[in-house]
């Protein structure tokens, strides 16, 4: 089992928060790694494997013309299938992966080209605001070492993202503790 899954599961679960995954390249395993922490369930909504291309628009609402323009393998398109399934699945945070696992190029990006995103409930200056995030990788490998490091990747990209919320907030739970200061 994954620790960053476990961490991951601990913190989704002590805010009351849920999680939805969108995968393509890794077909699967980010699920897999987050339904193998025990008590996932209080947490994972579910995952949607968008595989081919045109489930990605079909399924996960990503642009038609963005996909058509520059291929699946694009960080909007990232971005936009963590926001699609967070919405389809109706979790407060969404996670995805595309990119290229080999052993051939796809849309003109080599072998190793993968962007991973997070889309949720960041926190704004008044309330919480949906916003996502993407990290481009380049990652080198066979094919299994490239999709376990976009695994570790979208993992690791989201429990930096709920760390910095859950510091935040107890940033400001301390300063009502201690009178304001």
């Amino acid at each position: 089992m994954n620790s960053s899954a476990a961490q991951v599961v601990r913190l989704l679960t002590v805010k009351g928060w849920t999680l939805a995954v969108a995968e393509s390249l890794t077909g699967g395993l980010v699920a897999a790694e987050i339904t193998a922490v025990p008590g996932a369930s209080q947490a994972f909504r579910g995952s949607v494997t968008a595989y081919a291309t045109e489930l990605k628009q079909e399924l996960l609402g990503v642009d038609a013309t963005l996909l058509d323009q520059r291929g699946a393998v694009d960080p909007q398109v990232a971005a936009q299938m963590a926001a699609g399934v967070r919405k389809a699945l109706g979790a407060d945070w969404g996670i995805a992966t595309t990119g290229v696992a080999g052993p051939e190029p796809q849309d003109g990006k080599p072998v190793g080209t993968v962007f991973v995103a997070v889309d949720g409930p960041f926190e704004g200056a008044s309330e919480a605001v949906s916003g996502g995030k993407v990290t481009a990788l380049r990652l080198n490998g066979d094919r299994a070492e490239i999709r376990m490091e976009s695994v570790r990747s979208v993992l690791a990209l989201l429990l930096e993202e709920l760390a910095s919320e859950q510091t935040g907030n107890e940033r400001a739970q301390d300063t009502e503790r201690n009178g304001g200061f």
